[in-house]
């Protein structure tokens, strides 16, 4: 097997906490993995972290450097170290400019770009596009994503490898799937009380999540379901807090919704495990890793099925697709997912062997040490 150098490139890895950065934190653990077990030697440089950002868990000290947002540093180290690599990854498209500055001065490496969503559905600038279509190879995490950059961009099918997202590997998973105790105390429910749950940005420039059609979907639900409750957690802008706390009370709801606000990350799997289903009724998923999270976690899940939702619920086997503009549809989805109960223990063990970690490795490690 030959030394393969790869050197991985990302805006953020450590510093945020959404699903790219989860991404990225992925798949900086398996070059790590592949550099233990292989002749695979990388490194990751990441253009806003700073060097405590590290979390040592994913990659040694030696194989990660933050540039704190200083973009000539970044840039010249980018090209030094790309132009003597065999692969170059992008984490996102914002980084083009240095592939293709790396690709000028040296043609024989390879670039590869992840495609996650909305950040390469947008309308690109002639040079971004012709340069992909030429000299670029796409990774993108589900087939909706795939099928989006060939109608929008007309990039060639063949050239797009479709590398579904995983979990996490220090993701917590659940033995026993009861409901916290602390949880149900803080949010004032009872064991056997019906909660829905969802975990989102609410932003006011991001409106497609589905929450508010969630929302409008419980007053019916109320009459077979009088103390079915809805946890809408995730951070908020103002505006869009503002726009939520408005229709909870138009539709006549404060006492059966909670804004739980930002989750901390050791209270994610219990969150999982308070609702009796985790729904996210999205029409501009890329993929969802949230959904993967639940299903691991033993939720029954909810989403829309014109996203990349659909291969991140097997296109139904894993959960429940519907059309996610659809109220009625998706109060009885609702109804059905909370009359007709699965057991938990089987939408995990189905997640962790389409999803888990050790799946993940196997396929990048066939993508890149090939």
């Amino acid at each position: 097997m030959k030394n393969t150098r790869v050197l991985f490139l990302t805006l953020n890895t450590f510093s945020l906490t959404g699903g790219i950065e989860k991404v990225c934190r992925c798949l900086a653990k398996v070059f790590s993995d592949l550099n233990e077990t292989s002749d695979l030697t990388f490194k990751l440089l990441s253009f806003h972290d700073e060097k405590s950002d590290l979390d040592a868990r994913y990659l040694r000290a030696e194989n990660f450097k933050g540039f704190k947002s200083n973009a000539i540093s970044f840039g010249i180290s980018s090209l030094l170290m790309g132009i003597r690599s065999r692969q170059v990854i992008l984490s996102h498209i914002n980084l083009l400019l240095f592939a293709r500055l790396i690709k000028f001065i040296s043609p024989r490496t390879k670039i590869i770009l992840f495609a996650h969503g909305i950040e390469i559905w947008r309308p690109l600038a002639h040079w971004k596009k012709r340069f992909i279509q030429q000299r670029v190879e796409i990774w993108a995490v589900s087939n909706y994503t795939a099928s989006r950059l060939v109608e929008l961009h007309q990039f060639d099918a063949n050239n797009i490898k479709i590398v579904n997202n995983c979990l996490d590997p220090f993701f917590e998973l659940p033995l026993n799937f009861e409901k916290s105790t602390a949880l149900m105390e803080r949010h004032n429910l009872t064991e056997d009380q019906p909660v829905l749950f969802t975990l989102s940005r609410l932003s006011s420039q991001e409106t497609y999540k589905g929450y508010d059609r969630v929302l409008m979907a419980i007053p019916n639900l109320l009459k077979k379901f009088p103390t079915l409750h809805y946890i809408l957690a995730g951070k908020a802008d103002d505006a869009e807090r503002e726009r939520v706390k408005d229709l909870i009370n138009q539709l006549n709801l404060k006492t059966h919704v909670t804004l739980a606000g930002f989750v901390k990350d050791e209270e994610l799997t219990d969150y999982f495990c308070l609702g009796n289903i985790f729904i996210m009724a999205s029409t501009m998923e890329g993929f969802g890793i949230v959904f993967i999270e639940a299903a691991a976690c033993g939720a029954q899940v909810i989403g829309g099925n014109n996203d990349g939702s659909t291969d991140a619920l097997l296109s139904g086997k894993l959960g429940t697709l519907v059309n996610p503009g659809n109220v009625t549809e998706i109060a009885m989805a609702i109804e059905k997912n909370l009359v007709s109960k699965r057991d938990p223990s089987a939408i995990q063990r189905l997640c962790i062997a389409n999803f888990g970690y050790a799946q993940y490795v196997e396929q990048i490690k066939k993508l890149i040490l090939c």
